[in-house]
């Protein structure tokens, strides 16, 4: 096949070679924002007198039909054709003759993979943020499913502190809002338009600039045309923020797995998000959290990637660049997956508070609250800590816990024990007494979920200013 760039060629390029370098195999699910942008070029080239008005009303017409082909299945792409923009350029040039040989006037491939990308990953940015407004959606109603229930709080996963199983919820529900907060910037560089640039200097046809930027609802145009095609910023910085975004969901999935175990026995996921055992007829394994958990390297290895291909290239486009859109489209897909899968995991796991409070009832997350006590008692709080340490090893001596030492016992430790002891390093008093304004307690909890609210809302409003802004429906 006549490729369409081979004029100053005298030789066919290598199966193998096409092989390598084409793109169509991936690059073809942008060809909604390829017929945009090239019936934005068509419609400018027209306004500008550059083309004839009936050669594009032809070519939009061209492009809409094969648009549609594209849809429903019936399109069939080309290795030869290298990738989606010259597929679509053939397959147009043979159904309307002359008229699609000059739709390509005053840009290049270039500048046209660059404005496709700029628009996949602006509707990229509105989809993930919707997955994880529902996300955090999700967390609030778990929180205030479970806001009564009191686990044991980790730190070097030894049991340190009480907390409420919402606190525990509502930390994860700070992240994905950290991870949302990425979001408008992402938006802002993605939404500026490279098209114009040409290959990297610009054209000589007198181009209006503006009429594609409104057409294609881009904020802005690049100053810069060489910075223009060789920008791939807003795809690093889209990499770098479902890394992040998969590095809370895989230390979620951590804690999914090992509160499901039955050493820990905190919860049970549903049983359509766990699998079985091939040789073991009691198992029920937590695979979806370890999908999630395992899928996270190769969304960090997808960022290191391009990373790594764009440390060295020389301005402006180079080949190497086309690395750019398998590990995007991955991590796009792995997202969707992964963010939804939770959400519906976490909406359908149960929470077993009974059996996390006997937990806290028979071990030792209570000792900070004792030392607190005699603290406010006037001991030294280095006094009070060497005095519940060795309250504590009593008591493993013994085999027994601090709830379970008598009003006497406290006493033989401490003369600064009282009998409000007892009440005061019970497991509910625990978390009721640490109301500082980001502690566990109720109050503070409910606020939290309060304010959640409210963040939601406003994302969700931020969403919507997106979609009116690129006219996404």
């Amino acid at each position: 096949m006549a490729k369409l760039w081979g004029g100053r060629f005298t030789k066919g390029t290598d199966k193998a070679v096409e092989d390598f370098t084409s793109s169509i195999s991936f690059d073809s699910r942008m060809h909604k924002e390829d017929v945009a942008g090239s019936i934005a070029h068509a419609t400018m080239l027209a306004a500008q007198h550059i083309i004839s008005k009936e050669d594009k009303d032809a070519i939009v017409a061209g492009l809409q039909a094969i648009e549609k082909q594209i849809d429903v299945g019936d399109f069939e792409f080309s290795v030869a054709l290298e990738d989606i923009h010259m597929n679509i350029e053939k397959r147009l040039t043979d159904a309307i003759g002359e008229a699609g040989g000059r739709l390509h006037t005053g840009r290049s491939r270039n500048d046209q993979v660059a404005v496709d990308l700029h628009m996949y990953i602006r509707k990229a940015v509105v989809h993930m943020g919707e997955e994880l407004v529902n996300l955090q959606q999700v967390f609030l109603e778990v929180a205030e499913k479970y806001k009564e229930v009191i686990i044991p709080g980790y730190t070097h996963l030894q049991r340190a502190q009480p907390v409420l199983f919402s606190h525990h919820m509502m930390a994860y529900f700070s992240m994905i809002s950290r991870d949302f907060d990425n979001l408008p910037l992402i938006f802002k560089h993605a939404n500026v338009m490279p098209l114009g640039a040409g290959a990297l200097a610009g054209t000589t046809y007198p181009i209006d600039q503006n009429i594609t930027k409104e057409l294609l609802h881009f904020d802005a145009i690049y100053e810069n045309s060489m910075d223009a095609v060789s920008d791939r910023d807003y795809v690093l910085e889209f990499l770098s923020f479902g890394a992040k975004v998969m590095m809370h969901l895989s230390r979620l999935s951590e804690e999914l797995i090992l509160w499901s175990s039955t050493e820990f026995g905190f919860i049970e996921l549903d049983d359509a998000h766990c699998t079985g055992s091939s040789i073991m007829p009691q198992k029920k394994n937590p695979d979806v959290c370890e999908l999630v958990r395992g899928k996270t390297g190769r969304i960090y290895g997808h960022l290191m990637g391009l990373l790594t291909t764009m440390k060295g290239l020389p301005m402006t486009y180079n080949k190497d660049m086309q690395e750019d859109k398998e590990g995007v489209f991955d991590t796009i897909d792995t997202l969707h997956f992964a963010i939804s899968i939770t959400a519906d995991m976490l909406r359908h796991m149960k929470v077993n508070g009974d059996h996390t409070k006997a937990v806290l009832d028979d071990d030792f997350s209570n000792a900070t609250d004792m030392a607190d006590y005699l603290a406010k008692k006037g001991v030294p709080f280095r006094e009070a800590h060497a005095i519940v340490g060795a309250a504590v090893q009593h008591c493993i001596e013994k085999g027994c816990v601090l709830l379970d030492l008598s009003v006497e016992d406290f006493k033989a430790i401490s003369h600064h024990f009282e009998a409000d002891i007892l009440d005061a390093i019970t497991i509910e008093a625990c978390v009721a007494g640490r109301s500082n304004y980001s502690g566990t307690a109720p109050e503070c909890v409910a606020r939290q979920m309060q304010i959640g609210q409210t963040i939601v809302a406003e994302e969700v409003a931020q969403i919507q200013q997106w979609k009116e802004k690129i006219h996404l429906q």
